[in-house]
């Protein structure tokens, strides 16, 4: 029953570093190239997911490296009229007939 489970973890190790390879955008993998490091841990399951994780992923969690790959002038996400001051500024003024 122990060598079941660790076969399952070993299996749920490698599909989770195969899968994080793939998903990794190809400028943030480190020391060479994406396809290697799939080859790497597609051929040698336990040692090849170690490698990846030390010396193949991006630094830091997975948001932050995709937050930098964002384009640095993205308009600000729309607001609801109710949180825009100079929208109900208007309207108090609309509503008391100040026009």
């Amino acid at each position: 029953m122990a060598g079941v489970l660790i076969g399952l973890a070993l299996l749920a190790f490698w599909l989770y570093s195969v899968f994080d390879v793939i998903t990794t955008p190809e400028d943030d993998v480190r020391n060479v190239p994406k396809t290697l490091w799939l080859l790497i841990v597609a051929l040698v399951p336990l040692l090849g997911g170690i490698f990846w994780l030390m010396h193949g992923r991006p630094h830091g969690p997975r948001e932050a490296w995709q937050a930098q790959r964002q384009p640095a002038s993205r308009q600000p996400a729309p607001k609801g009229p109710d949180d825009d001051p100079d929208f109900l500024r208007d309207l108090d003024r609309r509503m008391r007939g100040e026009d």
